[in-house]
C-alpha cells in the first residue's frame, strides 16, 4: 500500500523481518514495538521462509539481515525486486564491508542500516524509506560516496581463524546479533566484566580497534 495512504488513515505498517539469530530479532522487535504504528507480520529464518510468507501476509517493508542460512539477504532482495518490487527493503545488519554495501543496493535495496542503530533511528529509517528515500546509517553513506568515486574493489583477503576460542566465537556470533554486553553476558550465562574481558581478547587477537572492524574481519575469514 503506498506510503500516503498508510499514514492519511492511521493505518498499521507491516513489516516482515528476515533474521536468523533469535536474539537479534528479538532485539529488532522490542525496538518496532516502541512504535504503535508497527505490526510485525512475518518472521523468517531465511530468504526462503520470508519469499514463501509474504504470499501470504499484506507486507510494507521488510527488514532485511544479509547472512542467513540457505539464500541470504542480498540474493532475497534481488528475487523481490523482480517479484515484488513494491515492497521496500532495508538491510539490517553488523556488516559495513564495500562488498556488502555494494552488492545490497545493486540488488534492490532501498537502505542500508547497522543493528546497532537505535530504535529513533530504526523509526526514521523505515518512514524515510517508505518514504522514498535511501536511509542509511551514517558510516555506510560515506562509503557508498567512497564507492561512487572509486568504484574498484579490493583482494580478498587469506582465510585465517586467528586462534579464537570456542566462547569468542560465541561471543562474535552474539555481537553480530547487535546485542549489548549486558544482553550477552545475560545470554552466556556469564558476567559483564568476562564479556568485556573476552571482547578486548578477541580484539586483541583480530587487531581489530571496534566492533564493527572485528565482525568485518571475523566475516571474511568466515569465523561467524
Amino acid at each position: 500500500m503506498k506510503f500516503d495512504t498508510l499514514i492519511k488513515h492511521n493505518m498499521p505498517i507491516n513489516i516482515a523481518i528476515a533474521e536468523d539469530n533469535s536474539f537479534a530479532l528479538k532485539a529488532c522487535v522490542d525496538k518496532l514495538l516502541l512504535f504503535p504504528q508497527y505490526r510485525v507480520v512475518l518472521k523468517a529464518f531465511n530468504g526462503e521462509e520470508l519469499l514463501s510468507g509474504i504470499t501470504k501476509k499484506p507486507v510494507d517493508l521488510i527488514l532485511m539481515d544479509i547472512e542467513m542460512p540457505g539464500m541470504g539477504g542480498i540474493e532475497c532482495t534481488r528475487k523481490l525486486s523482480l517479484l515484488h518490487p513494491q515492497i521496500k527493503v532495508l538491510m539490517l545488519t553488523t556488516f559495513d564491508n564495500d562488498e556488502s554495501v555494494f552488492n545490497a543496493i545493486m540488488a534492490g535495496a532501498a537502505g542500508y542500516l547497522l543493528k546497532e542503530e537505535n530504535a529513533e533511528v530504526l523509526n526514521h529509517a523505515i518512514l524515510d524509506t517508505l518514504g522514498g528515500g535511501a536511509a542509511m546509517s551514517a558510516g555506510i553513506a560515506l562509503k557508498v560516496l567512497k564507492l561512487l568515486r572509486n568504484p574498484q574493489s579490493k583482494p580478498q583477503a587469506e582465510v585465517q581463524d586467528f586462534g579464537l576460542t570456542k566462547r569468542e566465537i560465541e561471543l562474535l556470533e552474539q555481537l553480530k546479533g547487535g546485542l549489548s554486553y549486558e544482553m550477552i553476558a545475560a545470554n552466556l550465562y556469564i558476567s559483564y566484566g568476562t564479556v568485556r574481558k573476552h571482547i578486548q581478547n578477541i580484539y586483541g587477537k583480530l587487531q581489530a580497534g571496534n566492533k564493527i572492524e572485528a565482525l568485518r574481519i571475523a566475516s571474511d575469514n568466515r569465523l561467524i
